[in-house]
């Protein structure tokens, strides 16, 4: 999968450094990931929650804070939608961010 929009990732790690840790391995392991369907997402990331068939939403330290990816299964791209506490999450559409 190729990762689009890294900044948001970087940028929210410099203000959360405790979770630069596991930013970086999500970006690293996505970058090498090739999934087809949200199926295949769900097989290596068990508690990511599907929203819709290309919204994904991924717990970061251990659910402190949230990620939201667009994904494009056909293309292999991955889009960085948002990032931000869980606190943040709860405040914003997740399908429209």
């Amino acid at each position: 999968m190729h990762v689009i929009k890294l900044k948001p990732l970087k940028e929210f790690w410099l203000r959360r450094s405790d979770a630069e840790g596991q930013l970086k391995a999500w970006y690293q392991e996505v970058e090498k990931a090739s999934w087809k369907t949200t199926a295949e997402l769900k097989e290596r990331y068990p508690a990511a929650s599907i929203i819709n068939s290309e919204v994904a939403v991924f717990n970061i330290c251990s659910n402190k804070y949230r990620l939201v990816v667009r994904i494009n299964y056909s293309r292999a791209v991955v889009y960085i939608r948002w990032v931000g506490t869980h606190a943040e999450y709860d405040k914003i559409d997740v399908e429209n961010v």
